[in-house]
């Protein structure tokens, strides 16, 4: 009975530990994502500061995407070699370092070259950290831990834009970056005191080849996906790094599927659960990344507000996704992958749709209990699909099966936006066409509503063909107006579209559920 004890409070000591550990995965993950958040509503200011463009400046965030997707296929060997916590600890403090050194900045060459490298940095925090959930989490409690560490993937995004306002608007921008700093050392601190060494695997020649042709191809296709719109898809900048893309993606599926330890292991993909896993969760962050582009447009320039009233606005919608995350796991323990996600794809899918019904005099609260209840949705799809995936590979494999999840979900939450962004641009030119076609010269309520405003603008005391032309002017924008607006509702139209994709894949995750008997 004693010996009975001794094991129970052993393993008791063992579960609270595991859990412990969590929260510096936690803090690791909610600073990187948090920093990501926090500079979508500091171009400007960076604008002003610097004395720069907006076209420059932007690449304070492609730099740091396009570095952190570089080094993400580098995690499986790293892991292997060094050790998940190793390669963790030191990735946080790195993106802290990064964070020191982006606030000290003193131009906006600078400040993207320090953002480069704290994307270099940055990258392994997140697959690292779901290799070791994985890896040390029995697997019945692996859909609570992952749930849990979602929230602050979750509540970052909720956070960013309003406290990035505040900062900016009260303080100083260079808080932005040094708000990372306690952060980072406290789940470094943590990271080095609660996480447990995993075994290093000796002799591990690194694919060279592989690592390179790799960053080349994520490198350029995101690059391509990010400046696509703004370039122009078939200028020669845009087309060449296509071009790259392609054929160094040819090479590195040849050198990969062709040496003993690559560093993409893409034979992970002949697991069928998996495959499905990866596309399911690309599908369902394409749909969630729409939204999360779309609406800040909407808010910011349909109905002019600032980007801590669009924060405040989003909020619930995020914390909503953070609430369902850990109840995600638990739900899917209780009833099932298959009958979770189907509910969680159908509300996405669904309420994305009602978003087609937005106009420019939308009630802001219509679209916040859309919003809130489309985030309900996602949080319970999201990880359960992404568990499942994980699941269905070796213990052995998740190092490698991480990384490759994390970058596919990257791509395709790029190719979401650039594939958004090219529509809704599209639609607003035909929906401007459609409507100055329909404006007739003759068209009494036209002449009504230019004669109205002419006359307002001249009793502001200037001559009548200055207010004439005025006129005429604040029309043309009224129209543009409308056509955004309608261009933004279609886009929401279409992007409710890979949630219902999605659904028949799900069907294919299901699996047996082991009988009482069985677990015990």
């Amino acid at each position: 009975m004693a010996d009975a004890s001794a094991v129970n409070q052993q393993q008791k000591s063992g579960d609270s530990g595991m859990w412990f550990a969590l929260i510096a995965i936690v803090l690791g993950t909610f600073v990187s994502v948090l920093n990501s958040s926090l500079m979508n509503v500091a171009m400007n200011k960076f604008v002003a500061v610097f004395g720069s463009d907006i076209n420059t400046i932007q690449w304070v965030i492609t730099g740091y995407t396009l570095a952190s997707a570089m080094v993400i296929p580098m995690c499986g060997f790293l892991g292997a070699r060094f050790g998940n916590k190793t390669v963790f600890i030191y990735s946080v403090a790195g993106f802290t370092l990064g964070s020191v050194v982006c606030g000290l900045a003193w131009s906006d060459s600078t400040l993207i070259l320090f953002r480069v490298l704290q994307g270099f940095a940055g990258g392994f925090i997140m697959p690292i950290g779901m290799s070791i959930i994985y890896s040390n989490f029995p697997r019945d409690k692996v859909g609570t831990a992952i749930g849990l560490w979602g929230v602050a993937a979750m509540v970052a995004p909720a956070l960013g834009p309003t406290f990035g306002g505040y900062l900016i608007q009260y303080y100083s921008w260079r808080l932005l970056f040094f708000i990372n700093i306690p952060i980072g050392i406290l789940a470094v601190i943590l990271g080095k005191i609660l996480l447990k060494d995993t075994p290093r695997e000796e002799g591990l020649k690194f694919d060279t080849t592989g690592a390179v042709l790799s960053m080349i191809f994520f490198g350029t296709l995101l690059l391509a996906l990010s400046k696509g719109q703004a370039e122009g898809w078939t200028s020669l900048y845009i087309v060449s790094l296509l071009f790259i893309a392609f054929f160094s993606f040819l090479l590195l599926l040849w050198v990969e599927l062709g040496v003993e330890q690559p560093v993409l292991d893409l034979r992970i993909f002949k697991n069928a659960k998996f495959t499905i896993s990866v596309i399911s969760g690309s599908l369902v962050m394409m749909g969630m990344m729409g939204g999360t582009f779309l609406t800040p447009l909407y808010l910011q320039n349909i109905q002019g507000l600032t980007a801590m009233q669009t924060g405040i606005l989003m909020m619930p919608q995020s914390v909503a996704m953070a609430l369902m995350m850990p109840l995600s796991g638990k739900l899917a323990d209780r009833f099932g992958i298959v009958p979770l996600s189907v509910v969680g794809l159908s509300i996405l899918g669904i309420m994305t749709m009602e978003l087609h019904h937005l106009t420019t005099d939308t009630p802001n609260h219509w679209l916040n209990f859309i919003l809130t209840i489309r985030g309900i949705g996602i949080g319970l799809c999201m990880m359960p699909l992404t568990t499942a995936g994980m699941m269905a590979v070796a213990p052995q494999q998740v190092g490698n099966a991480s990384p490759l999840s994390n970058v596919c979900r990257q791509v395709a939450g790029s190719l979401g936006i650039a594939l958004f962004a090219a529509i809704m641009s599209n639609r607003q030119i035909l929906h401007y066409q459609h409507i100055s076609d329909s404006v007739s010269v003759d068209s009494i309520t036209a002449n009504d509503t230019l004669s109205m405003l002419s006359g307002a603008i001249y009793s502001w005391a200037v001559d009548m063909a200055t207010a004439s032309g005025t006129a005429a002017s604040y029309l043309a924008g009224f129209m543009q107006r409308e056509a955004m607006v309608r261009s933004i509702a279609d886009t929401f139209y279409l992007s409710a579209i890979p949630a219902f994709l999605c659904i028949p894949f799900v069907f294919f995750l299901s699996g047996k559920k082991k009988s009482p008997a069985a677990k015990k």
